[in-house]
């Protein structure tokens, strides 16, 4: 349904009315600098499942693994494995911040290498680091510290980009986390119609930005929109991430459609994954991107306020192998 005006928190917010699916119009207010929507209820009609990314799963841990435990970071050492006089030993990382003394015994540290404990390191095959989160791979001592930096497992970090969150988790946690602590706009289906509207558009921050939440194919989109300057002149950018992986993403397409006055600007992309951060993909430019003379002359009237109406869809991009060509799945 919708809400009243008096629920505006300021004149200077942006406002976004939003038509989905033939459902009424809503609207979403929110502050320049803050995510205080009127509405905080999810629209999905379900409930998320919270999954914290903390588990009381064990490691398979060894002595030879508590072994291999810095003392100082208790992370697993890596050869050049250092030890004191007195045999305890530190990875090479904190030798160099213990300034020489051994953090155990207080003894001074020479150069000793550990030989033995290295050649054990070398030998050994070591569960990754997040398989309390599902990831069964077991590495070879060299492969884990690789594996562990794009294992598919890790956790996401929080994609809200109005400030620095720095809350990671999985993403039904992430989901709940957006709709309960930020209280994003959540909404199901395809397709969406906003429409932004701005009071003043010559008075443009790198905070004024939106966020919304979709849910469609059994997955969650975010899609932002936001106005940043670029060079001199103040744009309005709108583009769609994935809450997932990027060889997930690409099994996904959108569009985003703005226009008036018998002009229309079309953008036809792959979302990308939430792995990259929200600056990242705007400093790259993969999204619509309108300039503000353009943006005033959709406004159409007297080019005093802003108003932006923006379509989209989302599509699932299906493999025909008889034709090994990608077919648009629309979505019923």
């Amino acid at each position: 349904g919708e809400r009243g005006f008096s629920e505006l928190m300021d004149l200077e917010s942006v406002e976004c009315v939003s038509s989905l699916d033939g459902m009424d119009e809503d609207e979403i207010h929110t502050n320049h600098h803050h995510s205080e929507f009127s509405s905080t209820k999810p629209r999905n009609g379900g409930t998320n499942n919270v999954n914290s990314v903390g588990s009381t799963a064990l490691a398979p841990a060894t002595s030879v693994h508590e072994l291999l435990e810095c003392p100082v970071c208790t992370n697993s050492m890596y050869p050049p494995i250092h030890q004191c006089h007195n045999g305890h030993t530190l990875c090479s990382t904190c030798k160099t911040r213990v300034h020489n003394r051994c953090p155990t015994c207080r003894q001074e540290l020479g150069d000793i290498r550990c030989l033995a404990l290295e050649k054990v390191a070398e030998s050994l095959e070591l569960p990754c680091k997040y398989y309390s989160l599902g990831c069964s791979e077991i590495f070879p001592y060299y492969s884990k510290l690789k594996h562990e930096t794009v294992c598919n497992y890790r956790p996401y970090t929080c994609p809200y980009a109005g400030s620095e969150c720095s809350v990671v988790g999985d993403i039904p946690f992430l989901v709940a986390h957006l709709r309960d602590d930020h209280k994003v706009d959540m909404h199901t289906g395809c397709t969406f119609n906003h429409r932004y509207v701005k009071s003043n558009p010559r008075e443009v921050e790198n905070a004024t930005w939106m966020l919304t939440v979709f849910h469609c194919f059994g997955q969650y989109f975010c899609l932002h929109f936001e106005a940043f300057q670029l060079g001199m002149a103040p744009v309005y950018m709108a583009f769609l991430r994935f809450m997932g992986d990027e060889n997930d993403a690409r099994n996904y397409s959108y569009s985003l459609e703005v226009g008036a006055n018998g002009r229309k600007l079309i953008w036809e992309g792959t979302p990308r994954s939430v792995r990259d951060s929200h600056r990242k993909v705007r400093d790259s430019h993969d999204g619509l991107i309108i300039q503000r003379n353009m943006a005033l002359f959709f406004s159409g009237g007297d080019r005093k306020e802003l108003k932006l109406r923006v379509t989209g869809r989302i599509w699932k991009e299906q493999q025909n192998s008889d034709a090994g060509v990608c077919m648009p799945n629309l979505c019923s």
